[in-house]
C-alpha cells in the first residue's frame, strides 16, 4: 500500500534537490486538534472512532493541498509498511500501536500528513527540509484555518484547544527541528547545552522522538510549553533557542578541529574507508558513520550535493527501509549484510575526500 511513498521523486527528505542547512536537517510543526462533539480517541468506542475516521477523511481530501495525497488506514497495513512510514517521520509509533479507526493522509510530496485517531482526534503536521520554522507555521496555520471551516473543533475561551494530554493543552502546536550535533557532543558539551535549554522550557529528544536515541549524533530539540503564549511567541523563542544551539555547534566544531585536527580527519577518513568497503552493518554504526561524513561536507571535505545523499541515507539505512527494500523476510543479521551492500555501492560512486579544501573553512 505505500510503494507510491516509497517510489515518490517528490518526496521531501529522500528526494529533495534544495541546498541543505549544515546544522539543521529538517523542520516539523504539528498541532493537535479534537472534534467538539465526540468523546477523544482512549474514551470513544469502535463506532465513534470509525465514525471520526470518516468525517474527519472527507474533509481532509477536499484541502487543497492534500487532493493529491494518498489515505491510508492504519489497519489494513502491515507491521513493516508501519515502520517504514515512521522511519520516515509521516506517522507517530504511539498510532502504530492502534488496531481500529485510525488512519493518516499523506500529501504527494510528503511535506504535509494528517494522523486521525492518535492521542487526540487529528495531529496535522508539516514537514521540510532546513532550517523554516515560521514559512512552515504559515503553511500550517492556513491548512488548519481551511479544516476548521468544515470541522467543529473543540475550543475553550478560557484554555484554548482541548487535548486529550493536558501538555498540549492551550495552542495544540509542537514544533520541531532536528539538529546534527557532532561537534557539541564530541565536545562533550551535549549535556550542559540540554540542562540550558531545558531551564528556557524548551525539550531535547532524540532522532524518533521521546524515548529514542541520538545516534548519528542527530536529536530533536522542541518547544515544551503549548499554554499561555500564542503561536507566534512559541516559534520566534524556539527559534530564537535554536539560533543559539546552532551558533554553539558551529564554534564547537571548529574549536574541535583546531585542537584535535589529526584526530577528526582520522576519524573522518576512516568512516569514509569502512563505508566504501563495509560488508557487515547495524543501523546504529551506519548512523555515526554517516554523521562524519556529513561534517566532511561541512568542512568541504565533500561536495555540497552529498548532503542530501547523506541525509537520504539517514533514513534509507533505517531498519524498516532496508527490510522493505529486499522485499522478503530477512534476519536482522541479513539486514545488517544488505544494510553494508547498499553503502558500499552509494560510497563508491563518491568522489574522494579533499583534505586540501579544510583551508577554505571560515574561521
Amino acid at each position: 500500500m505505500i510503494e507510491p511513498l516509497i517510489k515518490s521523486d517528490r518526496a521531501e527528505l529522500t528526494q529533495s534537490t534544495k541546498k541543505g542547512s549544515p546544522v539543521v536537517l529538517s523542520t516539523r510543526v504539528r498541532l493537535a486538534r479534537n472534534l467538539a462533539d465526540v468523546p477523544f480517541p482512549e474514551r470513544a468506542n469502535a463506532a465513534q472512532l470509525s465514525d471520526i475516521l470518516s468525517r474527519c477523511a472527507e474533509h481532509i481530501c477536499e484541502v487543497k493541498s492534500m487532493k493529491s495525497g494518498i489515505f491510508l488506514d492504519i489497519s489494513e497495513l502491515e507491521t513493516l509498511e508501519k515502520q517504514v512510514l515512521v522511519e520516515r517521520h509521516l506517522i507517530s509509533r504511539e498510532l502504530c500501536e492502534n488496531e481500529h479507526g485510525s488512519g493518516v493522509f499523506i500529501n504527494k510530496d510528503q511535506t504535509c500528513s494528517v494522523m486521525i485517531n492518535e492521542e487526540d482526534h487529528l495531529r496535522i503536521q508539516f514537514l521540510k527540509t532546513g532550517f523554516n520554522l515560521k514559512s512552515i507555521w504559515r503553511q500550517i496555520d492556513h491548512f488548519d484555518s481551511d479544516l476548521e471551516l468544515a470541522l467543529n473543533v473543540a475550543f475553550s475561551p478560557e484554555f484554548g484547544f482541548l487535548t486529550a494530554c493536558p501538555t498540549n493543552l492551550g495552542t495544540g502546536l509542537r514544533a520541531s527541528v532536528m539538529m546534527h550535533l557532532p561537534g557539541l557532543v564530541v565536545s562533550d558539551q551535549m549535556e550542559r547545552v540540554i540542562r540550558a535549554v531545558n531551564q528556557l522550557g524548551i525539550i531535547v529528544r532524540g532522532l524518533f522522538g521521546e524515548g529514542s536515541d541520538a545516534t548519528g549524533h542527530v536529536f530533536q530539540i522542541s518547544n515544551q510549553q503549548t499554554l499561555g503564549e500564542s503561536e507566534t511567541q512559541i516559534i520566534d523563542r524556539l527559534g530564537n533557542v535554536l539560533k543559539t544551539v546552532i551558533d554553539h555547534e558551529i564554534n564547537a566544531r571548529f574549536k574541535y578541529l583546531e585542537e584535535n585536527r589529526a584526530k577528526l580527519l582520522d576519524k573522518i577518513g576512516r568512516a569514509f574507508g569502512v563505508l566504501q568497503n563495509v560488508h557487515n552493518i547495524s543501523s546504529n554504526e551506519a548512523m555515526n558513520l554517516l554523521s562524519l561524513i556529513r561534517l566532511a561536507v561541512d568542512f568541504n571535505m565533500l561536495p555540497e550535493e552529498t548532503r542530501s545523499d547523506v541525509d537520504r541515507l539517514f533514513i534509507e539505512c533505517q531498519p524498516g527501509h532496508i527490510q522493505y527494500a529486499a522485499q522478503a523476510g530477512i534476519e536482522p543479521s541479513g539486514r545488517d549484510i544488505a544494510r553494508a551492500d547498499k553503502l558500499r555501492k552509494e560510497f563508491r560512486s563518491m568522489p574522494s575526500l579533499n583534505y586540501d579544501h579544510l583551508t577554505d573553512i571560515p574561521q
